[in-house]
C-alpha cells in the first residue's frame, strides 16, 4: 500500500471527533482519535452488556 492510499478517506466518519475517517487509522481520523478511545476503554468508559454479578463458585472444581 503506498502512503497516497493510506490517507485516503474511507467515507465514513471518525467515531471521536466526526471527521473523515482515514484508511490507516480505521475507523478513527488520526492516532489521536485512537487513542484517546483506547484510553475510554482503559478508564473504563465503555462497558459491554452481560452478566454484572460474579459467580461464587467461579475458580473452584476441576478444570474441564
Amino acid at each position: 500500500m503506498t502512503e497516497q492510499d493510506e490517507m485516503t478517506k474511507t467515507g465514513s466518519k471518525c467515531p471521536e471527533c466526526g471527521k473523515p475517517a482515514i484508511v490507516k487509522f480505521r475507523p478513527f481520523c488520526s492516532k489521536r482519535c485512537a487513542d484517546v478511545d483506547l484510553g475510554k476503554w482503559f478508564n473504563e468508559e465503555y462497558t459491554l452488556p452481560g452478566d454484572t454479578e460474579i459467580p461464587d463458585d467461579i475458580g473452584e472444581g476441576e478444570p474441564s
